[in-house]
């Protein structure tokens, strides 16, 4: 291990070396080196969904490593594979059996080392899912914890005696609907749960248990591995006295996020994890961390914080009432939407923030934010001008490339997901009707993003020659990637050429972010600028047409528009546009 780590330490500090000369554009606190994984795209890949090589419907690892040219054409430079442990697959991976085991479904863990290193061959990193707050029921850690009070493993989990009358020891709802507690008969004690009840949450508080997950997190790197993304970290910690919260809803329960999510004392433990597996290497991580507030950023991911970036979800939460319930929702103002970003942008000096607006358990982003009646193409292009040219490590989920939408099914049956089946019978439970909870379904089913990936017109739109695990969505004859290659207009061109302009305008990367026109209900404007170059970005949020004149057009170079050409001071519906502007 000491090895592994003082060869990287050399490697970092030849790619700082080698790189000097590109940051020297940055101002103020931006002219400290920036890291490989603030220079380059991340794309997400849903691995049942990506591509499917042998035939038995599901996406595989092998898919992965057939299409790393295709993304490597994206200008990626890393990889998030969402968990590909061995699983019973009741929440599509992130019931993790045994992290040193590859399921199965997606392959062996010689595919896995080959897609590591042809990846790197195209210098790419690949970026594993670490599934650190809960275990499978069925992983030997459980099961053991789960035999008696007598045994190794005994406080692995959390396990608390009922209540005098037998109920569970509070009124915890868990995230996916229903108490939080699940009683063990072999115990006589109940087990706790943020998620399903078939996802037992890992007692952190156990020096074993850390150590025995900095030790998989090592294995990993020592394969080969880029970084890692942390799924629902700021659930780790839990208070000291788990009491009972105010209930929020028809079931007499509260939800465990506002009871458990960023517990003080969770830093402690990331700090440790920090030490024992990031320093001494060039990986990065970055950590799922809903619930940590716009104050606390630097604390988690400034200088001294315990992760590079962090997944903040203030943006893609922001029409939903309460962020556990898909049936109370808000429409939201373009100023709405604008502000959440800009704080995060004025941010950037002290913190590296990852761009998003899709993954694995959001809807599709054309669907999320613009209305229903938005030109799909333009719309998608005009998110795509927000999403690689803002400050902050961009990250594309599948699909978004090439403007995948939302599916639409007929019935609840229809649906995978366990969390829509869940939402759904809350909305039920709180006076909707069935047709309006399957609404609520449509709109916000993580299905929507898990869809199988679009590749070509053919049967399955080229995703498997056998039945697919999960339907594909109708339109996948217009949109797939197939269609869009060579079309020079199409939505996948277009996040080509974005990437493009990222390469031959470092300001893009490595420059300051200044806001124009708050206010304004219709465009999205703001310049990105160092010491060599000022960008100006400038989007048609709206679906008609805009007057707009740059500041100083005659100091001002369009360099793309999202049309194709140039239509003078009339920016036409969701047209995006980027210009160069001379000091």
């Amino acid at each position: 291990m000491k090895l592994r780590k003082c060869i990287a330490i050399l490697l970092c500090i030849t790619v700082i070396i080698g790189f000097c000369a590109c940051s020297k554009g940055q101002t103020g606190k931006n002219e400290q080196q920036l890291k490989w994984w603030q220079n380059t795209i991340v794309y997400e890949a849903y691995p049942s969904s990506f591509k499917d090589t042998d035939g038995n419907g599901y996406g595989d690892i092998p898919g992965i490593t057939s299409e790393l040219d295709y993304l490597a054409s994206l200008g990626v430079g890393a990889i998030w594979i969402t968990p590909i442990f061995a699983s019973p697959m009741k929440d599509n991976g992130y019931d993790v059996a045994d992290y040193y085991s590859i399921n199965p479904l997606y392959g062996t863990m010689e595919d896995v080392e080959t897609l590591i290193e042809e990846a790197d061959k195209r210098n790419i990193k690949i970026v594993m899912d670490l599934v650190f707050n809960h275990t499978s029921d069925e992983s030997e850690w459980f099961k053991e914890s789960s035999s008696d009070r007598n045994n190794d493993k005994n406080d692995w989990y959390i396990w608390a005696d009922a209540r005098e009358d037998g109920s569970a020891p509070n009124n915890w709802r868990g995230i996916f609907g229903g108490s939080a507690w699940t009683w063990c008969e072999a115990r006589q004690q109940y087990y706790l749960h943020t998620f399903a009840d078939f996802q037992p949450d890992l007692n952190w508080e156990n020096p074993d248990v850390r150590n025995s997950l900095f030790d998989i997190a090592n294995f990993w790197i020592d394969k080969g591995v880029g970084g890692f993304r942390v799924d629902a970290v700021t659930y780790i910690k839990k208070p000291d006295l788990m009491l009972d919260g105010v209930a929020d809803g028809t079931d007499g329960l509260s939800g465990i996020h506002n009871m458990t999510a960023n517990t003080e004392g969770i830093l402690d433990f990331l700090h440790e994890f920090k030490e024992k597996v990031q320093d001494g290497t060039d990986i990065f991580v970055v950590g799922e961390a809903n619930g940590v507030p716009n104050e606390q950023l630097e604390d988690w991911c400034g200088e001294n914080g315990v992760f590079d970036m962090i997944f903040s979800f203030d943006l893609v939460n922001i029409q939903f009432v309460n962020g556990e319930y898909w049936y109370k929702t808000r429409d939201f103002k373009l100023s709405e939407f604008k502000k959440i970003i800009h704080v995060f942008q004025q941010g950037t000096d002290d913190v590296w923030v990852p761009l998003f607006f899709e993954n694995h358990d959001q809807p599709r982003s054309i669907n999320h934010f613009l209305p229903d009646c938005t030109d799909k193409i333009n719309g998608a292009k005009a998110l795509a001008t927000l999403l690689m040219t803002l400050r902050g490590t961009p990250f594309i989920y599948q699909g978004e490339e090439i403007g995948m939408t939302n599916v639409n099914r007929d019935t609840i049956e229809e649906y995978n997901d366990i969390s829509s089946h869940n939402q759904y019978k809350m909305a039920l439970e709180n006076g909707l009707d069935r047709e309006e909870a399957l609404q609520c379904v449509r709109d916000y089913s993580r299905d929507n993003a898990r869809s199988p990936m679009q590749w070509d017109m053919t049967a399955n739109s080229g995703f498997t020659r056998g039945r697919a695990w999960l339907a594909v969505a109708d339109n996948y004859l217009a949109v797939n990637v197939g269609s869009e290659d060579n079309d020079p207009n199409s939505v996948l061109n277009w996040y080509r050429q974005l990437s493009e302009l990222r390469k031959e305008h470092p300001a893009l990367i490595d420059g300051s972010f200044n806001e124009l026109r708050e206010d304004s209900e219709e465009l999205f404007m703001y310049i990105r600028e160092n010491k060599k170059e000022k960008i100006l970005v400038v989007i048609n949020f709206t679906g008609k047409q805009v007057d707009f004149i740059p500041d100083n057009p005659g100091s001002t170079e369009l360099l793309i528009s999202s049309y194709g050409d140039d239509s003078g001071d009339i920016l036409r519906p969701y047209e995006a546009r980027c210009y160069r502007q001379q000091y």
